[in-house]
């Protein structure tokens, strides 16, 4: 069963993506920002990682760029998951690491098939 890590400081965000995915019969394990994401995918090792970018401390775009260039965290893909939805926080947030780039609010649906998708085969 795949692990995948919410990262979002919104408790509300968090009890809905957990209850999609949990319901689609994924693990879920969670943090609240940029520097606990990076602690819990170095020691959890997630097979996914859901990503906001507006964070208290460290944003969403820097823990991105930190665990891209982790060797240990590096091949771990990262979704970004935002309400900034201008196209230049896109083509940035890829540029940090991101393989996809969701805008809130995410329908249940799409979440499950991007996760589905980004997850590797096996």
């Amino acid at each position: 069963m795949a692990l995948i890590l919410i990262v979002d400081d919104s408790p509300t965000e968090v009890h809905q993506m957990k209850a999609i995915l949990e319901a689609a019969g994924f693990r879920v394990e969670t943090a609240a920002d940029g520097d606990e994401a990076i602690r819990k995918a170095r020691a959890l090792l997630p097979n996914l990682i859901l990503m906001d970018i507006v964070m208290p401390g460290m944003d969403g775009f820097r823990a991105t760029r930190a665990l891209s260039n982790d060797p240990k965290t590096r091949a771990i893909p990262v979704i970004m998951v935002s309400s900034k939805s201008q196209e230049s926080d896109v083509v940035w947030g890829m540029r940090q690491g991101a393989v996809d780039y969701l805008v809130k609010p995410v329908s249940a649906s799409r979440l499950r098939e991007k996760a589905q998708a980004a997850l590797p085969a096996g």
